[in-house]
């Protein structure tokens, strides 16, 4: 007896025929639907980067998102890695690292400078993620000095003042 295939796991940029299922899974990942209306804001307002909004597909069904949107320091343009989110059943495969890991990949390719996240100080350095004080960069508002972080793309991080896009509300 030979085992079942293993399932399919596919990375790809999200078409229209996304959107919805994504709006649900983000407000499932997350247990409510701020950070689902916060892509649908970015994707809304084109803030996010054109393109560079990925799914994770298993067996023909999307189960992780992440998108990108721009950001600035100071006068430099950026990538900021926001909202990711995967279907709780789905949570702890590598759905999520596989998209994150696709999606900063091609932003590198397309020559992104640099990318910011503000996110859990456990997972997101294995992408090369590291805290955004140590180039220099600040923010605003308080917040954890190990939440903030960044890394370099295609170019340099620059130290100064970040700023989200306005639907984040930072």
């Amino acid at each position: 007896m030979t085992n079942p295939p293993a399932p399919q796991f596919t990375v790809r940029p999200e078409t229209p025929g996304d959107i919805e299922v994504i709006h649900q899974l983000t407000a499932s990942a997350f247990g409510q639907v701020d950070e689902a209306e916060l892509v649908d804001a970015l994707r809304a307002s084109g803030n996010r980067i054109d393109g560079l909004s990925f799914v994770g597909v298993l067996d023909g069904e999307v189960i992780a998102h992440a998108m990108l949107s721009r950001c600035f320091v100071g006068e430099v343009s950026g990538a900021c890695l926001a909202p990711c989110s995967v279907w709780p059943d789905h949570q702890r495969t590598g759905a999520g690292t596989a998209v994150i890991e696709a999606l900063l990949a091609e932003a590198a390719r397309r020559g992104e400078a640099f990318a910011v996240v503000l996110g859990h100080a456990e997972y997101y350095p294995r992408f090369g993620f590291t805290p955004a004080s140590g180039f220099g960069i600040n923010l605003h508002v308080d917040v954890p000095d190990d939440a903030l972080m960044a890394m370099p793309l295609a170019g340099e991080v620059p130290a100064g003042a970040l700023a989200f896009a306005p639907e984040f509300g930072v």
